[in-house]
């Protein structure tokens, strides 16, 4: 059986060869970026926020804050993100978002992984930010659970994909400044009412696929400190660099 599954494989890589994830380039691998992608990706390294995942001049030194992360307190104790929300990232995200493009999550995943690395705690618990129940039977699928599994998948963390819901539909954020993207999200998520006490004494990492002012990282944060999370952390796929 293993023998057929691996000829399959093979029959398929020859008639349908591995493409990169954002052009028609042929990579070596599934669920990759081709070397010009990859340049043009905005993956994020060096020295970051501690708070917000942003790059930061300067040496590779851990517990340094950004000028937002300083002036705006964060209710979650860390954050990350795996890209720059540029080109690359945008396409991808948006794919993910509103093109059916599932088979992301797996590369996605990955990344984010690697960015949560700092950040992991013992017992983690992964969870994404949630969607209003009209917009999820809108898309059919959470991008943001579908983040979320593939982050716990990497990392061997146990996942509660439902931990948190949205009771009331937000709207887009877009075109909103940074104090009406905050009272948009004003206790927009709260703790399911059975799943939420999962959260209980657990370290939490909180997965979205942007994170732009961060106000709906901090709603959920304040959502899973609610439900008695010892600790929250986020991480997104891509962090804006500059939120109005």
């Amino acid at each position: 059986m293993k023998l057929q599954k691996l000829t399959l494989r093979h029959v398929l890589r020859v008639v349908y060869p591995p493409q990169c994830l954002t052009c028609d380039t042929p990579t070596v691998e599934e669920h990759a970026l081709c070397p010009a992608c990859w340049s043009r990706a905005g993956f994020i390294g060096g020295l970051v926020c501690d708070g917000c995942g942003i790059p930061l001049p300067g040496e590779a030194v851990g517990g340094v804050l950004c000028d937002d992360c300083l002036t705006l307190a964060r209710p979650w104790t860390q954050g990350r993100a795996a890209m720059l929300y540029g080109d690359r990232a945008r396409y991808i995200v948006l794919g993910l978002k509103y093109g059916d493009r599932l088979d992301y999550g797996i590369a996605c995943g990955r990344w984010m992984a690697r960015a949560v690395q700092p950040m992991l705690q013992p017992d983690m618990l992964v969870v994404p930010v949630p969607l209003h129940w009209r917009r999820f039977a809108q898309r059919r699928y959470n991008q943001a659970a579908i983040l979320s599994a593939a982050v716990a998948r990497v990392l061997g963390a146990e996942h509660c994909p439902d931990l948190l819901v949205r009771p009331r539909p937000t709207g887009t954020q877009d075109g909103r400044g940074r104090m009406g993207r905050f009272d948009n999200m004003q206790a927009a998520l709260i703790p399911h009412k059975t799943r939420g006490v999962r959260a209980a004494g657990r370290n939490i990492l909180l997965v979205d696929d942007v994170m732009t002012s961060g106000a709906t990282f901090a709603a959920a944060t304040e959502a899973c400190i609610a439900a008695g999370a010892a600790s929250v952390r986020v991480v997104a796929l891509a962090r804006v660099a500059h939120a109005d």
